[in-house]
């Protein structure tokens, strides 16, 4: 009886350790901390092209849709579309701000063309 319970107890330790370690790198938990402290955090899967990606920037939750297409030489990621939510949380940001943005987007997808959606087109297509 003893042997169980010690048994039970040990079980029950590892597995507290387990979901512990899983909530520390739980990248959907980092996105939410990214959001809250209004840090830069780009949550996504390369290899998953069905899956949008997140970015958190400065407390603003931007999404992005991804469609593959053919280049050249293989299937990449042709073409993406990125919108915001909550388009008056915008306030402040500059195209220096997009244009970051679309840097950094474009480190894991180099062969894509990137759409914003209203009002960010807007600003982007605006002179200056």
């Amino acid at each position: 009886m003893a042997f169980l319970i010690r048994f039970i107890v040990l079980a029950l330790i590892i597995y507290l350790f387990y979901r512990l370690i899983r909530y520390v790198v739980d990248p959907k938990r980092k996105l939410d901390n990214a959001l809250e402290s209004g840090a830069y955090y780009f949550l996504d899967d390369v290899k998953n092209v069905q899956k949008n990606f997140f970015i958190a920037l400065r407390g603003v939750l931007f999404e992005g849709e991804k469609y593959l297409g053919t280049t050249e030489h293989s299937f990449e990621v042709v073409s993406i579309f990125v919108w915001v939510e909550k388009p008056d949380q915008l306030q402040g940001f500059t195209k220096a701000d997009f244009h970051f943005l679309e840097k950094e987007i474009l480190m894991n997808y180099p062969e894509a063309r990137i759409s914003w959606k209203n009002p960010i087109e807007q600003l982007m297509k605006q002179n200056g």
